[in-house]
């Protein structure tokens, strides 16, 4: 028999229908718990107490939190959860909460997307290329049945897809046994005996010693292969004596609630909140969900709000909260990039959601969730300007539609909210002239160039540059240190430059050798995007060689995460973006060329305020003292580029001093960091020219919120190149640029 559900609503219904039973039909049996890895701490304490574990830990301002933890039937519960001022009387934010999970999978395939440059390459498709490649599919949607549109060419290889494809499943569990583990000032209690269908493992519960966090996750692998997925997680079994309504702000920015006092749901209700937080309230606490900043999301083409937290009363006195995706995007134009997670067989994947205990009301609750994401915004840092690049906004066409140059768009909006001092946009990508030989690009690049101008002031600059894609293999971003005309045409008897009457100096470039003489003229750098996936799939290595590559003014690939995300990895991006970084410096060790970097990057279209933007953005910090006029020389901004004087983030994390001390073979890496949510590790990253190696250094010591200073000795010897990289518990990361030891 297959352990899946027909619908969604046939799930949720089961699902309030066990909830309305359980005070009936569950009995609690002694805990049986192994505490051998347990090692009591101040302030972080755990305990067998008759039939429940106990766990107790010192949170922020002053509080502290107790979770008590049984058995129901095989199945984990909190008996109770509660919070108070420390020396006060507890007060019982919820009792008998049961973990919920839900898991919707599909099956993972390749896009043509991807085989078009591997087949220009030379490159047979086989069964082979496809395992591969698949696992860094961004143009998949593996719920959407059968995925081919009329009249149009399947987006993927091996469709159409089948409904039987597509298992619904909820999480059930078979344990009578747990175990607790401390680690640094962090202590796991995990149960095993985790189903949900083809997945399975257990259920951990972590909290963190500084701090009112707790995270739960379903840490659980399959061995079928090709398998893509989504989850839902929460609490049920919420008392709307104790807490009453559910609050957030919605996409707007206004306040909004729920009160628990209308008719039951049948199945979720998915709330579009804004910063993905959604916190239960009552007379004497709060309890927010959440879901994790940047891994609960894969890559996709907007921004925009599906509704990330939910909540579900399940009778006149119990609810339900927790985080969610949705089945698929909202955008027509969009339906068929959707990618989910994917669970290559046998690997780990990590589920969670985050819950936070509080003795205040829903919003102080709300803005100290939010001081994790420093607000959902990149925290200013003095002598770093904050940069990104890469936008499809059709921004000239909307300018123009709009009668004005002079319109503020909402996108930069947006983004300048986030604390973007530097926005690198990427018109001709799909709009204007972009294959025009000469006079109908050049007269959309002046409004291009004037637009971008007439949107930037003092501290923010808007660049026009471009995603031009030709000549040099796979897609890529050209970055210029001003205004430059030039056409990717040159038509027959065309020169390369020529004094143009109303635009001056112009461009006319046919080739690869073109494009690096007008890069060489103009001081331009350029680096690909989104690397091996997309149309850049089989690219940096294919042209690894070649003497555009082999070149200083290439600087490396973008840091693009989210395309292939995978919740068994332990950093963003490893396959696609460090490798491909780490394997060039390897190849150029000892050469006289510069280093090869990460540039974080974003590749999204149209948006606004109202959007989600955080979540997709990773950051570059560049080291500089002011942001250069849209008047002025831009080479500030390359040559902070150039010379590797930046760090990126996903803003959780800031390096905001880092050195190779020492010479020969003694080295010393220091570095000032800091952090909001727990760390994991620090790690020392370096190769040999052949090889690449890691040193990993446990932080898991380290409370949250918390700053500090690292000296790390590094024997050098026989080493080419090295980096310093920072991770926390969410799965966030900052990390430096590599450097030569020379």
């Amino acid at each position: 028999m297959r352990n899946d559900f027909a619908h969604p609503l046939t799930n949720c219904l089961l699902t309030t229908l066990v909830t309305l039973l359980l005070p009936l039909v569950l009995r609690a049996a002694p805990v049986k718990c192994d505490l051998n890895d347990y090692k009591a701490h101040p302030g972080l304490t755990a305990a067998v107490d008759a039939d429940l574990l106990v766990l107790a830990w010192s949170g922020q301002d002053n509080e502290e939190l107790r979770a008590r933890f049984t058995v129901n039937d095989g199945r984990p519960a909190i008996r109770d959860l509660a919070v108070r001022l420390k020396g006060g009387a507890w007060a019982i934010l919820g009792e008998n909460l049961m973990p919920e999970y839900r898991v919707t999978s599909g099956l993972r395939r390749m896009s043509e997307q991807q085989a078009a440059p591997l087949r220009a390459l030379g490159i047979e498709i086989t069964p082979e290329v496809v395992e591969k490649n698949k696992w860094y599919a961004f143009w998949d949607a593996p719920l959407e049945v059968p995925g081919i549109r009329a009249g149009k060419t399947p987006p993927n290889i091996g469709l159409p897809r089948k409904p039987e494809e597509i298992r619904r499943v909820q999480a059930s569990f078979h344990t009578d046994s747990c175990s607790v583990k401390t680690d640094g000032d962090r202590l796991e209690a995990t149960f095993p005996g985790l189903t949900m269908g083809i997945f399975s493992g257990d259920l951990r519960f972590t909290v963190y010693r500084g701090t009112n966090l707790i995270r739960m996750e379903a840490i659980a692998k399959t061995e079928e292969p090709s398998i893509a997925y989504k989850y839902e997680a929460g609490l049920s079994g919420f008392s709307t004596n104790l807490l009453s309504r559910v609050a957030w702000h919605d996409t707007g920015g206004h306040p909004q609630q729920y009160l628990f006092g209308g008719p039951k749901n049948e199945t979720i209700a998915p709330v579009k909140a804004a910063n993905r937080v959604l916190v239960a309230e009552g007379r004497t606490g709060s309890l927010a969900t959440f879901t994790p900043p940047h891994t609960f999301f894969f890559t996709r083409e907007l921004d925009t709000n599906l509704g990330y937290v939910w909540y579900r009363k399940d009778s006149d006195t119990r609810f339900a909260i927790g985080i969610r995706q949705p089945d698929r995007e909202e955008s027509e134009q969009y339906r068929d990039n959707f990618a989910l997670f994917n669970a290559p067989p046998g690997t780990w994947q990590h589920m969670a959601v985050y819950f936070y205990a509080d003795a205040k009301p829903a919003e102080p609750t709300r803005n100290t969730v939010l001081a994790f994401t420093h607000g959902d915004a990149f925290k200013p840092l003095p002598g770093y300007k904050t940069f990104v690049n890469h936008f499809h906004l059709d921004f000239t066409g909307r300018l123009r539609q709009s009668g004005s140059l002079d319109t503020p768009m909402q996108d930069l909006a947006a983004m300048r909210a986030l604390n973007l001092n530097i926005v690198g946009l990427s018109d001709f990508h799909f709009e204007l002239a972009r294959t025009d030989p000469g006079p109908l690009r050049f007269k959309d690049q002046k409004d291009y160039f004037e637009g971008c101008r007439r949107a930037s002031d003092t501290d923010f600059l808007v660049l026009p540059w471009e995603e031009p894609s030709a000549f040099f293999g796979g897609h890529y971003n050209i970055l210029w240190p001003g205004s430059v005309y030039w056409s990717k045409v040159r038509q027959t008897g065309q020169p390369f430059t020529e004094i143009d009457p109303v635009y001056g100096k112009v461009y006319h470039t046919g080739s690869a050798d073109d494009v690096q003489t007008m890069m060489d003229a103009e001081n331009a750098y350029w680096y690909h995007a989104h690397p091996r996936t997309k149309g850049t799939a089989g690219y940096p290595d294919a042209v690894f060689d070649k003497p555009w590559v082999k070149n200083d003014l290439y600087l490396g690939v973008a840091f693009k995460p989210g395309m292939g995300m995978d919740l068994s990895e332990e950093r963003l991006c490893e396959g696609r973006c460090f490798d491909a970084m780490d394997t060039m410096n390897n190849q150029n060790a000892n050469s006289s060329l510069r280093p090869k970097y990460a540039i974080a990057d974003i590749d999204t279209y149209k948006k606004g305020p109202e959007d989600d933007l955080y979540p997709n953005f990773p950051v570059n910090y560049l080291r500089m003292s002011r942001v250069p006029g849209p008047d002025e020389d831009w080479s500030p901004i390359l040559r902070s580029l150039r010379d590797g004087d930046f760090f990126v983030t996903t803003g959780e994390i800031l390096i905001t001093y880092y050195m190779v001390e020492g010479s020969g073979s003694r080295r010393n890496i220091v570095a000032d960091v800091e952090w909001t949510f727990p760390l994991d590790f620090v790690e020392v990253v370096w190769g040999d020219g052949k090889k690449i190696e890691r040193q990993v250094i446990s932080a898991k010591d380290l409370q949250p919120f918390g700053a500090k200073h690292f000296s790390i000795p590094f024997n050098a010897s026989g080493k080419s190149w090295v980096r310093f990289a920072v991770w926390d518990s969410a799965g966030d990361g900052a990390f430096v640029q590599p450097s030569w030891i020379r």
